[in-house]
């Protein structure tokens, strides 16, 4: 049992740095390769976890096998755009001028239900507001609307606005986040200036977000 137990982590530390390795885009959207390599990866983790027989380095040697092919395959995608389109296929248009292409929608295999839950996800109810949709190599669909149905901004109706820069998260749950304050420009002593303000001490902050202008925004932990 315990064997299991250490094998089990140390091969869950292994494929969290496979993945990590693998870059960022990794862990929201997966590409066709990605997600080979990662039902892959977790396939053959399985088979030292269960099977103490098993050596760990079963397990280990394709695991990075993989991790380095991936690696050598996104570069070559990158650098050839021909590989990528092999491996990942294209973009596709599904919607142009708000006409919906059925052809398009046939070979994609696009059901009209995914259609538009697709677009109500990005707000859209209506497919004669959308000037063209296009659906990502990773399945998610990019749209753009008709000019006359976008958001009328700032910039349009000729209004300064100051940019007040990202707000970020300097203390989360008591713990303060080093590289957020550099961000915003704050040190310890400015948190600790602002805190005696509020009658806060640090381990009672549940969040603490901050802009680059030093406007803050305070949740304390609730009391059980």
């Amino acid at each position: 049992m315990v064997i299991s137990i250490i094998r089990t982590i140390l091969l869950y530390i292994i494929i969290v740095f496979a993945v990590r390795m693998m870059g960022k885009r990794q862990i929201s959207e997966l590409q066709t390769s990605e997600l080979v390599v990662t039902l892959l990866m977790s396939n053959i983790a399985s088979i030292p976890m269960q099977d103490t027989d098993q050596s760990m380095l079963s397990g280990v040697i394709p695991i990075m096998v993989l991790l380095v092919f991936e690696i050598v395959i996104s570069y070559l995608m990158m650098k050839q755009t021909k590989i990528r389109q092999l491996i990942c296929g294209k973009p596709v248009v599904v919607i142009n001028n708000g006409v919906l292409d059925q052809n398009a929608m046939k070979e994609l295999r696009i059901s009209t239900e995914d259609l538009y839950e697709q677009i109500r996800q990005k707000d859209v109810f209506n497919i004669e507001d959308i000037a063209y949709a296009v659906l990502e190599t990773n399945g998610t669909m990019s749209i753009l609307k008709k000019s006359a149905k976008e958001t009328v901004c700032a910039e349009q109706l000729n209004l300064k606005t100051q940019d007040k820069g990202m707000q970020t998260v300097i203390i989360s749950d008591g713990e303060l986040a080093h590289s957020s304050m550099q961000f915003c420009g704050v040190d310890r002593k400015w948190i600790n200036i602002v805190l005696d303000k509020e009658h806060l001490p640090l381990k009672d902050v549940f969040i603490m977000t901050c802009n680059q202008q030093k406007e803050y925004q305070i949740i304390p932990k609730e009391r059980k």
